[in-house]
């Protein structure tokens, strides 16, 4: 399986909201991760702060620098979002702005760990929600650990402008740091600018363009019933195809060995 990052520029929607309809919609085990430094929003938004005590990415890392016991208490922080099958898990954010600051230093500790969730028995696909990339202590090792960087941002032009500053700057990052340039691709929400025009303009290829759908960003935002016909949701699910196609690519071409499911490193 594999580890996609989604980033956005400063002011761009959708992350969250396109993390969780992967999350609900793709045909393989999953955890979301929300390590946005900027808070967590799936548990009081999709879950309706339904759950009770503090739990997800916050107490891990406390946790770790106290006792350093992630790998033992990581999987009593999930969320299962389709229970009890734990094929689509959450790890919610952090929600006291406190916790940030114990967070930030453990960004690499995470990216390993999600390394080996990736390569695990059974193995997970690991969706990052690295929130927008213009924040304090923006999680770099994630994304410099991920198979495929997403670039989340709307088809029009002042969330295109932003972009190609982010887009420039995680290019200079991975170019420091020897990350493959084909880790990285745009991901366009809505239809006021073509896939080909905004990948020629950004010198970035389009992975896909998901449709605008108020109605069920709304639902994946605040709560309420997610249904798998609607566009957003459609979109999401066959989002999975390109994603893993650029991964079979890049695994060909590196020699990685033959994805099988259940076997470490397998898509």
């Amino acid at each position: 399986m594999a580890i996609v990052a989604l980033v956005s520029a400063k002011g761009s929607p959708g992350v969250t909201t396109t993390a969780l309809a992967c999350t609900l919609s793709w045909h393989h085990r999953v955890v979301l991760a929300e390590c946005d430094p900027s808070g967590g929003s799936v548990l009081a938004g999709y879950l309706g702060g339904a759950l009770p005590g503090p739990r997800g990415i916050g107490e891990l890392a406390v946790g770790e620098l106290r006792d350093g016991n992630l790998e033992e208490a990581f999987w009593s922080q999930l969320v299962d979002l389709d229970a009890p099958r734990r094929e689509r898990l959450l790890l919610p954010g952090v929600v006291d702005p406190a916790q940030a600051g114990s967070v930030v230093p453990l960004w690499q500790r995470f990216a390993d760990f999600f390394t080996g969730l990736a390569k695990g028995r059974p193995a997970y696909d690991v969706l990052v929600d690295c929130g927008r990339l213009q924040v304090v202590g923006p999680p770099w090792p994630l994304l410099r650990a991920a198979d495929l960087v997403l670039v989340v941002t709307a088809a029009r032009l002042p969330h295109l402008s932003s972009t190609q500053a982010t887009i420039r700057a995680i290019e200079r990052d991975f170019a420091e740091h020897r990350v493959p340039a084909d880790t990285l691709r745009l991901l366009l929400i809505g239809g006021e600018h073509g896939r080909g025009e905004v990948g020629k303009a950004l010198r970035l290829p389009v992975i896909a363009q998901l449709p605008d759908d108020p109605r069920t960003a709304e639902v994946l935002s605040h709560g309420g019933t997610v249904r798998a016909s609607r566009p957003l949701m459609r979109a999401a699910s066959a989002l999975e195809v390109p994603v893993r196609a650029v991964l079979d690519r890049r695994r060909a071409r590196l020699g990685w060995p033959a994805a099988i499911e259940g076997v470490p490193g397998a898509l």
